[in-house]
C-alpha cells in the first residue's frame, strides 16, 4: 500500500514536471510572438498553464534576486521536483 502511494506521488510530480516545461516553452513562444495570443484556444492553454504554475513560481521569485528579464524560477522548480522524486525512489527501495 505504501509503495502505491509513493508511486502515485512520483507520477504526479512527473506530470507537474511536464507542466512546468510546457509553461516555460509557452512563455517563450508568447514573448517572441511565435503564437497568436488573440486565438481563444491558445489563450485558454496559456491561462491554464499560468494558473497551474504561477502559485509555485511566485513563491520562489520572492527569494530570488532581480536578474533583469531572466526568470529562473522554472529551473528551480524542476530541480526541486527532481530532488523530491529521488527521495520518493529511495523511500520505495527502502520499503521493498
Amino acid at each position: 500500500m505504501a509503495i502505491a502511494i509513493l508511486q502515485t506521488l512520483y507520477y504526479a510530480l512527473s506530470i507537474y514536471w511536464w507542466i512546468v516545461i510546457l509553461a516555460a516553452v509557452f512563455s517563450w513562444l508568447y514573448a517572441f510572438n511565435v503564437i497568436n495570443a488573440r486565438n481563444q484556444f491558445v489563450s485558454s492553454i496559456g491561462n491554464a498553464l499560468f494558473q497551474l504554475t504561477e502559485p509555485v513560481f511566485a513563491r520562489i521569485r520572492r527569494f530570488l534576486p532581480d536578474l533583469g528579464g531572466i526568470d529562473i524560477s522554472p529551473i528551480i522548480v524542476l530541480v526541486v521536483i527532481f530532488f523530491l522524486q529521488q527521495l520518493l525512489v529511495q523511500a520505495m527501495y527502502s520499503t521493498v
